[in-house]
């Protein structure tokens, strides 16, 4: 029997043992995560041409035991491009000068197609939008794409800079991996028609740098992070940059560092929230079912409970603004939590009926339109505060454990409360995002009815 040789030109697939222990090092498989043991098979089968012949859930398992050994060193890893800090840690890999960019990039004319991936939540995705300004104003002729998590592309819905934007359905992760698999294969193949000359990758997920490597774009760049420092995330990206003083400055900020081996001139900070005409109509018409004219938005809800504020406050503050003659208009997501936290609200309101609740109701550019318009908004660390920020509206936000340096609202007229001056607050990267802590609950009601009255009386 002739034994089959390898196709010319391509890589011969080696037992998934084997060529894991090769190519992957231990540095990057956790002895304790077998999803990630199976994220790296999937990238190693897909890397080789072969995801049809990845191997069935169960054989997966068998796979990964044997790998569960210590972590190691491995022998390809550069660190030529490093240096000791003064600290003891490890500064960031050197940042590519300008002529050692490819010849595609020396000439902004010739830069086609770029993606810019941000696997992140609503609020992350929007301030995402200074860089795709930037984008737009250096390389006018490009068409950008974004890849996001599903739900989070009405951000940038209205958006004239996203030429398409590409979704990963996190769904699929409860689906079995037959069907996750065959999801990212879709995706690939679509991502793939496009031939990228630029990937700029914003997020640490390893799905991200397989992209980066395996779409073979002209040019990608990544962030360099410390849990990410290893060989196969560099391997990733052509090139990786630091972060400096992330902790100590707005993400907007951070975004943008990502373009430095790019030494681009003509660099935008602006949040741009967009929304349409007939996202304007749409608000009109529940306006004028409602009988809103002057009004004062709040959204009280978030994510996350630790970052709300206590229903029974929020309650107290509506009815000064009530007593006021103000018009109040409540919003929030369509999360039953959510609904039930609010309808909560208007329940301890003396006058609900002065109460307008359009929560559940508005699609996000929708809610722009509100914000936009608003006299005022009033609400906590979410993606609507950001909103409000890049539309300019004055807001008053109470402010939780959050980084303040890196998520206050950006560049707009706002007064922040933050519970860290009532009590003490976990350290931002210590955060049980599953604690039923109200952390905002330290600041108190009359301190909150001030900072509205004077925007309300001096400002507005």
């Amino acid at each position: 029997m002739k034994s089959k040789a390898s196709a010319p030109g391509r890589a011969r697939l080696e037992p998934p043992g084997r060529g894991l222990r090769r190519l992957y090092d231990q540095s990057v498989l956790s002895a304790n995560n077998s999803t990630h043991y199976k994220t790296v098979i999937i990238i190693y089968y897909w890397h080789m041409g072969a995801l049809k012949r990845l191997p069935c859930s169960e054989h997966l398992d068998s796979i990964i035991a044997p790998l569960s050994l210590p972590m190691m060193a491995h022998p390809m890893m550069n660190t030529s491009n490093k240096t000791e800090s003064p600290a003891g840690q490890l500064s960031a890999p050197a940042r590519i000068s300008a002529v050692n960019l490819p010849a595609l990039l020396r000439e902004k004319d010739n830069v086609k197609r770029i993606l810019v991936i941000k696997l992140r939540h609503f609020g992350d995705v929007l301030l995402t939008t200074p860089l795709l300004n930037t984008l737009k104003a250096n390389y006018p002729q490009a068409k950008i794409d974004v890849l996001l998590y599903g739900g989070t592309q009405d951000m940038l819905r209205e958006n004239k800079t996203v030429n398409h934007a590409f979704i990963v359905d996190r769904g699929l992760k409860h689906a079995g991996l037959t069907a996750q698999i065959s999801g990212e294969k879709v995706l690939f193949n679509a991502l793939k028609e496009h031939h990228y000359d630029l990937i700029l990758n914003l997020s640490d997920q390893w799905r991200a740098a397989a992209y980066c490597r395996l779409l073979k774009p002209g040019f990608s760049i990544g962030f360099h992070y410390p849990k990410r420092d290893t060989w196969l995330w560099r391997y990733c990206h052509s090139t990786l940059v630091d972060i400096p003083n992330a902790a100590e400055r707005h993400t907007v900020l951070n975004n943008l560092d990502i373009l430095a081996p790019l030494q681009l001139t003509d660099i935008s900070t602006e949040v741009t929230m967009a929304y349409g005409p007939h996202d304007i109509e749409r608000v009109k018409q529940l306006c004028q079912q409602r009988n809103i004219a002057d009004y004062i938005l709040i959204q009280p809800s978030a994510r996350w409970k630790f970052k709300t504020w206590a229903s029974e406050s929020f309650s107290q503050l509506i009815n000064h603004l009530t007593e006021q003659g103000e018009t109040v208009l409540l919003t929030g997501g369509k999360d039953k939590a959510e609904l039930d936290y609010i309808a909560k609200i208007i329940t301890g309101c003396a006058q609900p009926g002065k109460v307008i609740n359009l929560s559940g109701l508005l699609a996000l550019p929708e809610l722009a339109v509100l914000i936009d318009n608003a006299k005022l908004f009033i609400g906590v660390d979410s993606v609507a505060m950001h909103m409000a920020a890049a539309l300019q509206t004055p807001a008053v936000v109470l402010f939780g454990p959050s980084n303040l340096n890196q998520w206050h609202p950006w560049q707009a007229p706002h007064t922040l409360l933050w519970a860290g001056h009532y009590r003490t607050l976990p350290q931002p990267n210590e955060i049980d995002t599953d604690t039923t802590d109200r952390y905002l609950n330290a600041i108190p009601v009359n301190e909150v009815i001030n900072a509205v009255d004077v925007w309300r009386t001096q400002h507005l």
